[in-house]
């Protein structure tokens, strides 16, 4: 069988990160995509500022984590596994056959087995420290040909790595690559035979799952240290691809679950909704995202999708089209949906239509707020206190498909395309378009990581670690 093969190490000198320098999350530090304890590069291409890469067995859109001198991948993989292919419509899942467990018309799930691992490299060289096989076994539902059986992003504490391979299971591991423990939260169709992709998510010593389906949803907390279930909050919504949010306020931490009918904010220690807003239904893929004053939320308002920060199959009907966006004010309570003709109350600081992404994830940084459109190449901005625009709609030259989530860094927001083009964009009231880095030919839907001046950009083929340091 083949192993991980690193292809390219270039020595890279750079020391052992700190915890708070770590990506242990989608979206980084505090799961927002803002990079602050050092700068990842700005430039880069295919020969230039490339560290390493190594080529991963199987294919995934999770994210790369980063601790300490560890970068930590998840993949799937089988001996007669596709490669996820852009372009797909309604109804395309990996098996074959009549419409199974998987939802409407999905397909059913493939026959052979794959394996759910989880890989640890070195992050200065690239090279395998440990490569584990948590599961070995056939997946429980069917995946659509764009999606893979390991799109949920791993989570790490800085000791244990907790990764969550959707209706496949749920399985904990320390640094070293021992298991500690693992749980079946059950398997559930998903709508059209989409498959899933919402990640776990930390706050202090409870791990959050949120697991929206066609049959039992429900948003469960865990004891890290043991995988006890804490508590369970079912919940109404159907299938949703949504990362949950940490949003920690002055006086408060609320767990933030979308949903394709209502967004909800959850006590963090007992699973009792604290808030919540009516949306009136869309499609739930882009994550929620905050500061200590405001959250930003919304649904799109096209076709079924997934990704925790992915979108629909391309080309199906209206898939990934921007829905409203609403901010939230720290401290809401209550049910704090909008009255027919309004913008903002109590609980709504202020709200725009056709604001909200379809599919990546908003990125908030030095006062405003960005999103980039599905299709199109196209990136908005808001002001985040008052919801005036700054600009929308403006077309990125040469961008193509956006899947994975833009990050911030640098007084600069960096958009990936799924054709590995980043296009930078200079932060700030005024839109500009600052340089354009390329990579090799490759699909990128996964979300870059970013930890100690190096940024780490995953495709099917590849992981590449980029850094300026020599």
């Amino acid at each position: 069988m083949r192993r991980l093969r690193p292809l390219l190490a270039l020595a890279v000198l750079f020391p052992v990160a700190a915890s708070a320098d770590d990506s242990p999350q989608f979206r980084g530090p505090g799961g927002t995509g803002v990079f602050t304890d050092a700068k990842p590069p700005s430039e880069w291409s295919a020969d230039k500022n490339v560290a390493w890469k190594a080529s991963i067995q199987g294919v995934a859109w999770s994210a790369p984590i980063v601790i300490g001198d560890k970068v930590i991948v998840t993949t799937a993989y089988s001996d007669r596994q596709p490669k996820p292919k852009a372009g797909g419509g309604f109804g395309g899942g990996f098996g074959k056959g009549p419409p199974g467990k998987g939802g409407f018309g999905g397909g059913a799930a493939p026959k052979e087995k794959y394996q759910f691992k989880i890989v640890c490299l070195d992050r200065t060289t690239g090279k395998v420290i440990w490569d584990k096989t948590a599961k070995e076994a056939r997946p429980t539902i069917p995946t659509h040909s764009t999606n893979t059986f390991a799109t949920e992003t791993p989570v790490s504490d800085g000791e244990r790595i907790y990764a969550y391979f959707g209706m496949n299971g749920l399985f904990c591991y320390d640094l070293a690559g021992k298991e500690v423990w693992k749980k079946d939260l059950g398997s559930f169709n998903m709508q059209f035979g989409f498959g899933t992709g919402s990640s776990p998510v930390l706050d202090g010593d409870r791990l959050f799952i949120q697991c929206d389906n066609e049959q039992q949803s429900f948003l469960i907390a865990l004891d890290k240290q043991t995988g006890k279930e804490l508590w369970k909050a079912e919940r109404r919504e159907k299938s949703g691809w949504s990362t949950p949010f940490v949003w920690k306020t002055k006086n408060r931490t609320d767990i933030v679950a979308s949903g394709g009918q209502r967004i909800r904010g959850y006590d963090p220690a007992t699973g009792k909704v604290v808030w919540e807003l009516e949306v009136g239904g869309g499609q739930c893929s882009a994550s929620p995202v905050g500061d200590s004053e405001r959250l930003y939320v919304g649904v799109g308002t096209g076709g079924g999708g997934f990704g925790g920060g992915f979108g629909g199959p391309k080309g199906g009907k209206g898939a990934g089209r921007a829905g409203t966006m609403f901010a939230v004010k720290a401290g809401a309570t209550g049910d704090i949906s909008l009255k027919a003709g309004t913008t903002s109350n109590d609980g709504i600081a202020w709200s725009v239509p056709r604001a909200w992404p379809g599919s990546a994830s908003p990125v908030v940084y030095d006062g405003y707020v960005y999103a980039v459109e599905q299709q199109g190449g196209l990136v908005s901005c808001y002001e985040a206190k008052t919801g005036k625009a700054a600009y929308t709609r403006e077309r990125i030259p040469g961008a193509r498909a956006f899947w994975a989530s833009p990050w911030a860094a640098d007084g600069k927001i960096f958009c990936l395309s799924e054709d590995g083009t980043t296009h930078v964009i200079k932060a700030g009231k005024d839109f500009e378009v600052l340089t354009v880095n390329k990579l090799g030919r490759d699909m990128y839907w996964s979300t870059p990581a970013a930890a100690n001046g190096a940024l780490f950009i995953r495709g099917v083929d590849v992981l590449y670690c980029l850094s300026e340091k020599k």
